[in-house]
């Protein structure tokens, strides 16, 4: 059976990997890419949309697929102004989940990040949890909740904050173990990985914590 596949986040870290890995299976026939800016990877199987994402319902006739996948996301570093990063963070994911749920399309998968919790105190939690609430609340038949810890990997853009933090991750990864696993930093690789293999799960599980991730994408379903 093929199948057609909607990335948002295409031209970000994850969202570049996933698209490569989409275009090697034979079972998605056609990736529609919804970004800002234009991807540098050809393909036939490739449908892109070069849209304004704030703006997601203007392009409904479009929005048809099996499968959407959201990588959306910024960081406080990088959108320091809460209003911005509530539009990009919350917003945008929360748009596409109603677009998808308008659409029927059955199974919606999105990163959002360790630590979320609609109750917390600290409003970067507190809007990544607001949006798996109100993901989930769409009621989509097959909603997968992706909590990865640091994200490990070269970004095009630099960070030097980032790339410090991540060295000292580094060092300090084999250290964690057991229940602590899940503090590990994550490759993009595995949460690519995850997603896809998720996307063609019979899962009834709704959210992922950073070692499962890495579990189901180490995993050989």
């Amino acid at each position: 059976m093929s199948k057609t596949a909607i990335i948002l986040g295409a031209t970000g870290l994850t969202g570049g990997i996933l698209l490569k890995n989409l275009i090697a299976d034979k079972t998605y026939t056609k990736i529609k890419i919804f970004s800002r800016n234009p991807i540098d990877i050809q393909s036939d199987k490739i449908e892109e949309y070069i849209i304004d994402l704030f703006q997601l319902n203007k392009f409904e006739e479009n929005f048809a697929a099996d499968v959407l996948f959201c990588c959306i996301g910024t960081t406080a570093a990088k959108t320091k102004d809460k209003e911005s990063y509530k539009t990009i963070d919350y917003g945008i994911p929360l748009s596409a989940a109603k677009m998808a749920k308008k659409k029927d399309i059955k199974t919606f998968v999105v990163i959002s990040s360790m630590g979320a919790n609609a109750s917390s105190s600290v409003f970067y939690n507190r809007t990544k949890g607001e949006m798996e609430r109100d993901v989930l609340g769409q009621n989509i038949k097959n909603t997968f909740i992706l909590r990865p810890s640091l994200i490990g990997g070269n970004r095009d853009e630099v960070r030097v904050g980032e790339r410090i933090v991540k060295g000292i991750m580094s060092l300090l990864n084999p250290l964690f173990l057991g229940s602590l696993k899940k503090y590990k930093m994550i490759s993009p690789e595995k949460i690519a990985t995850c997603m896809q293999k998720l996307a063609d799960s019979k899962s009834h599980q709704s959210i992922f914590s950073s070692d499962e991730i890495v579990e189901i994408a180490n995993s050989r379903k």
